[in-house]
């Protein structure tokens, strides 16, 4: 058992296919559902969805309510082991995480047939307040994704020296950083009400 918990892709490979060996007991068995049906297809990917959802948002808070506030506490000689190693690897599952949640929300809402209505809150299309609920959830997702990869991530970049830049332009661009990673962190909350909302409520 050691050897699986001390190797980090043999452990997620495990889980992973524990997860889909769940899947598809629950869908063939109990759903009476096949692998050709929309049903198991849309379940699958609000699945993969939700996980990556999680992985976005668990750095998201990680880097807010951790590393943010720890940092100033941390001694200068030590701080290198965070800018140079924990901050870039944190920083590319972030960004990846929030890209994949986005792109498989989106797949999900046109294999679903609702993208049209929950993205114009049904301005565009037959919409119930449900979808208008979503929509909301989607926008502020989406706002979200756009200040990982165009404000954060180049701000990050400055920040850490992964790219050249002149040194008064560091601590200017670490604190646009924080700001933006604030605001995703304010926004979470009640994207994810809208997102949850829509499923749970209606």
């Amino acid at each position: 058992m050691a050897a699986i918990l001390t190797n980090l892709r043999l452990t997620v490979g495990i889980s992973a296919a524990l997860a889909l060996a769940f899947l598809l007991v629950y869908a063939l068995l109990f759903a009476n559902l096949g692998l050709d049906s929309q049903i198991f297809w849309s379940a699958t990917l609000r699945w993969t969805h939700v996980v990556v959802g999680i992985m976005w948002i668990g750095l998201l808070y990680y880097f807010n309510f951790v590393q943010i506030p720890t940092m100033p506490s941390i001694p200068d000689e030590q701080k290198p082991a965070i800018s140079k190693h924990i901050a870039p690897q944190a920083l590319f599952w972030f960004r990846w995480a929030a890209a994949f949640t986005v792109l498989t929300g989106l797949v999900l809402a046109v294999v679903n047939n609702y993208w049209l209505e929950t993205l114009s809150f049904g301005l565009l299309g037959a919409a119930t307040a449900g979808h208008v609920f979503l929509g909301i959830g989607m926008w502020l997702a989406l706002v979200m994704a756009f200040n990982v990869w165009f404000v954060i991530w180049p701000n990050q970049k400055i920040a850490l020296g992964i790219v050249e830049a002149e040194a008064d332009a560091k601590p200017k661009a670490a604190r646009t950083a924080m700001l933006f990673s604030r605001t995703n962190t304010l926004l979470s909350l009640p994207m994810l009400v809208a997102m949850a909302g829509y499923q749970t409520l209606g």
